[in-house]
């Protein structure tokens, strides 16, 4: 059974960090993309960062770029490193696995149940 758990939200004070991590299982996980997306309250679901864990290439959302970072942090498990946070990256965060180097939430089949981070102003 495929399980992604992701984990590190909480609050934060404008221009901190935090750190994501998905921790996987029940799948070969080098065979798929993991990605990170967001879902604010009355907002959809964006996609912000997909990294292809065989080989690392990865590509980050144009919204975020700059201030988050994806990676392989072991061999079951992605980090999303968030610097200089803003209240507006208040949301719930979810890590999905998937095929397809994408940030397009219908390509992804499994989820995780969500973190949620807010950011204080």
């Amino acid at each position: 059974e495929v399980q992604l758990q992701a984990s590190g939200g909480g609050l934060v004070q404008a221009g901190g960090s935090l750190r994501l991590s998905c921790a996987t299982s029940g799948f070969t996980f080098d065979d798929y993309r993991i990605a990170w997306f967001r879902e604010a309250p009355g907002k959809d679901r964006e996609g912000l960062s997909c990294i292809s864990t065989r080989d690392g290439r990865s590509y980050t959302s144009d919204s975020v770029k700059g201030r988050f970072t994806i990676s392989k942090a072991s061999a079951d498990t992605v980090d999303l490193q968030m610097s200089s946070l803003k209240p507006e990256d208040t949301a719930v965060y979810y890590c999905a696995t998937g095929v397809h180097a994408s940030t397009t939430a219908r390509d992804f089949t499994n989820w995780g149940q969500g973190t949620l981070v807010t950011v204080s102003s």
